[in-house]
């Protein structure tokens, strides 16, 4: 226990030892002190993130529903369309059978003074493309 401290001044530092300065008094950047706007920007970007992944789901959904509906349509509109046909078709059988005698039988009396209407065009037809995507 003889040992003897010295003053501790007699002891500098060594020129190779650096110094870790974390105190914010200077100017400059620090990366241990928070930005008064840190927070606000970090929930600003996290509600943005949400609001962009809501979005996402949004509109990938809208657009399955609408293939999905397409589908459905056309295969309506098919049906359709051979129900017409099938009338067509009764239609063009009945008035094969009808003559001017027949009109007579029901009670029908000839026209003597006739006018015609016409209109020009077209009932449009709808395409459907195979891909809808």
């Amino acid at each position: 226990m003889g040992t003897r401290i010295h003053k501790i001044s007699r002891y500098k530092p060594s020129i190779f030892q650096g110094s870790l300065r974390l105190s914010t008094e200077r100017g400059g950047f620090s990366l241990t002190v928070e930005h008064p706007a840190e927070r606000v920007l970090f929930k600003t970007l996290i509600a943005a993130l949400a609001l962009l992944t809501v979005g996402y789901v949004y509109f990938v959904s809208a657009s399955v529903l609408n293939v999905i509906a397409r589908k459905d349509a056309v295969r309506e509109t098919a049906s359709l369309e051979s129900k017409v046909s099938l009338l067509e078709r009764d239609y063009y059988a009945a008035t094969a059978a009808l003559t001017p005698s027949s009109g007579e039988r029901l009670g029908l009396s000839p026209v003597s003074n006739t006018r015609y209407v016409h209109r020009p065009g077209v009932v449009g037809v709808a395409e459907t493309p195979l891909n809808e995507i």
